[in-house]
């Protein structure tokens, strides 16, 4: 039986406590995980205080190098990476190996913005009195980063708060989720083989609360980046005092498909959006709002796509949809369906459970106020609603406590233009589902879906302070 330690100081340290940690498609035990205390994650934090000085001084060309190694020891060992993946999120192989391919991309972005961190010169003669005065800034690093991540992505989120970290010179330490440590623990093996410094990263595992708390409240913590449920986002931002903090919160990201769309290419890219990886995707296509003009083909093609889903274990090449997270969340969503249902939903495919695998599930005519629709559901669950028009479908987008992100199909560039002002959503996708991101694009919403930014120059330049230097010449 593997018993995976806290990374602490550049050393696998014992806890005092650890926990089965099991797969959530097959059942089997895939570790014994550490279950880090207060005290043991305020260890992790003074390791990343001492490491803060070597950080902070190492060149630019040498975190970039260490960056660059990460990417080239992540590609020779994709495979095993990705089984990681596999096994403790239940993510599908073929999704897995996709995400390790991002993660890739990731830390070479970081490398690459390594170098770019740059200030800018002020022209300190425009204002009366700066005569003979020469202005710049700076960016320097804030210090020790704590960084709290989800199951979802366990490589690639993991890359998107330890890259742009380093990058900028910090020092971090890094809370996993509980269901997928083993991601953040191979990702700080890797680094330590190429060279990190020892306390520059720091792994604890456990209790999100234990630990988070700690890292929220710790005076050496000068920053906090969290991707999680807006209640737990909430939270930190009330115990964070003027601490910075970077919040990715939930979404029910909406797509509207105009009367002119092109329903053969536009319905693959939607079942994409909503199926991948279970739904699991803070992106994920949860609502589909169709000109009534095609509602009715739309409807009877994107229900046979769902039912040709295939299901099963995560580590076969074809599966697209295998177990959600817990079997919690089967009991949830299975109830979630129930109530569309008795509030007048139609189900067009889908709507039951095999073991804790939730077929794909596709339901019409949903209100507004059913749970699918207004709340995260964060499973293969999608809803389509007819619209009069796209300002209807705008309308309905907009009716919602999240605004991560949005998408429109549409040939008319009047009516895109309209809906890219009109959206309230941190991005809006022109001819491409909600689902779309990139690593290097600025990724963050609005709302309830969270304050700051993320994508690797983004993250970086929130992970830093700026500096403003004047030199007098009179």
């Amino acid at each position: 039986m593997k018993k995976q330690h806290l990374f602490i100081g550049g050393k696998h340290t014992e806890s005092t406590q650890y926990t089965t940690l099991q797969a959530p498609y097959s059942g089997e035990t895939l570790a014994e995980v550490a279950s880090a205390s207060a005290e043991e994650t305020e260890a992790a934090i003074a390791a990343a205080v001492q490491a803060r000085r070597t950080m902070r001084q190492m060149p630019a060309h040498q975190r970039a190098e260490l960056l660059y190694k990460l990417s080239a020891m992540l590609e020779d060992r994709k495979e095993e990476a990705a089984r990681i993946v596999a096994l403790e999120a239940a993510k599908p192989i073929t999704a897995a190996r996709a995400e390790i391919d991002r993660t890739i991309e990731t830390y070479r972005f970081a490398a690459e913005e390594a170098k770019r961190l740059t200030g800018e010169t002020i022209p300190m003669d425009a204002a009366k009195g700066g005569e003979g005065r020469i202005g710049y800034t700076m960016r320097q690093p804030l210090g020790v980063i704590g960084a709290i991540t989800p199951f979802n992505f366990p490589m690639n989120l993991v890359a998107h708060k330890v890259g742009p970290a380093l990058a900028a010179g910090n020092t971090i330490v890094l809370k996993p989720a509980e269901q997928t440590p083993l991601s953040a623990y191979y990702i700080a093996s890797l680094l330590q083989e190429a060279g990190l410094p020892d306390g520059a990263l720091n792994v604890v595992s456990g209790d999100g609360k234990t630990i988070g708390d700690v890292l929220v409240e710790h005076p050496d913590v000068a920053y906090i980046t969290f991707t999680g449920s807006p209640a737990v986002g909430k939270s930190i931002r009330g115990k964070a005092g003027l601490k910075r903090v970077t919040l990715e919160l939930g979404s029910n990201a909406a797509v509207i498909i105009d009367k002119d769309a092109d329903l053969h290419k536009v319905i693959p890219r939607c079942v994409t959006g909503a199926f991948t990886y279970q739904g699991q995707v803070c992106i994920s296509l949860q609502r589909i709002y169709v000109h009534q003009d095609i509602i009715e083909p739309f409807i009877e093609r994107f229900a046979e796509a769902a039912k040709q889903v295939v299901i099963g274990d995560p580590l076969h090449e074809d599966t697209a949809v295998s177990a959600l997270i817990t079997s919690k969340d089967v009991r949830r969503t299975l109830e979630w369906i129930e109530e569309a249902k008795q509030a007048g939903a139609v189900l067009a495919a889908g709507g039951e459970a095999q073991g804790g695998i939730l077929h794909p599930t596709v339901l019409v005519n949903v209100p507004r106020d059913a749970k699918v629709s207004c709340q995260e559901v964060f499973a293969p669950i999608v809803i389509i609603n007819p619209i009069a028009s796209v300002d209807e479908g705008i309308q309905h987008v907009n009716d919602s406590m999240y605004g991560l992100q949005a998408g429109l199909f549409t040939n008319d560039i009047q009516t895109a233009l309209r809906a890219v002002d009109e959206i309230e959503a941190g991005g809006v996708m022109i001819n491409d589902i909600p689902t779309f991101r990139v690593d290097h694009m600025p990724y963050g919403g609005v709302k309830q879906s969270g304050i700051g930014r993320e994508g690797v120059k983004y993250a970086a330049e929130e992970m830093t302070e700026l500096k403003f230097v004047m030199f007098n010449r009179n």
